[in-house]
């Protein structure tokens, strides 16, 4: 019997915020045996289910060892479904340098972002967690990248953020990179203030919106 696609990726979404790894995998595999897209699995499925968990950790209703428990279910979702990704090799691959800002090593959220950016096309320098502003202004300048993609979970490392956005302007390179943040406590309006290029609420927005940032640029 086939499930419904949509009710399938709500299973999927429940299951990794409650933290069930095996019924994760069950689902994924579900997934792949009925032919459904694989990353529209990831983007309202295992995506949507740690979005969801992210926030019950930011109410404080979860905490850390749940959120790792949470991501560990959607990891073994994801080695099931990345292989069935359809890669779009045919698009220019922009190049995207993505990290964790200084004081935070919480890399969740990033990692996902970063699997549905190469899924997309997107090649992807990550330079991985609690990483200080000039770095990614460096990493950026080495590889040519389009695209500077800063991620936090913590209010304590968001200034950071804006070290970066500062650190291109007092270069005069600003023109030149598209910054975009993520994470937790991130808003719309932080991203106005320190002069950011866009704000993803969750990894299937940051996608959709580094999109439209190379289209602009191009």
């Amino acid at each position: 019997m086939s499930v419904n696609k949509e009710e399938l990726f709500k299973k999927i979404s429940n299951a990794v915020v409650e933290m069930e790894e095996d019924e994760v995998v069950s689902l994924a595999n579900e997934v792949v045996a009925q032919q459904i897209d694989a990353y529209e699995a990831i983007e309202q499925g295992l995506s949507d289910g740690m979005d969801k968990a992210g926030q019950l950790f930011e109410d404080e209703e979860y905490f850390i060892p749940e959120l790792l428990l949470c991501s560990d279910a959607m990891y073994a979702g994801l080695d099931v479904l990345k292989p069935h990704l359809k890669i779009n090799e045919h698009a220019e691959k922009h190049k995207v340098v993505i990290g964790v800002v200084e004081g935070d090593t919480h890399d969740i959220g990033k990692n996902l972002v970063k699997i549905m950016l190469e899924t997309s096309g997107f090649e992807i320098f990550d330079l991985g967690r609690d990483i200080p502003p000039a770095q990614f202004v460096e990493k950026a300048k080495e590889v040519g990248a389009k695209i500077i993609a800063l991620a936090t979970l913590m209010t304590t490392t968001m200034e950071a953020m804006d070290e970066v956005v500062q650190l291109l302007k007092k270069e005069n390179i600003k023109n030149q990179y598209k910054v975009i943040i993520g994470g937790g406590p991130i808003s719309q309006s932080f991203a106005d203030k320190i002069g950011a290029d866009g704000y993803a609420v969750n990894a299937a927005d940051a996608v959709k919106l580094a999109k439209r940032l190379v289209e602009v640029a191009a």
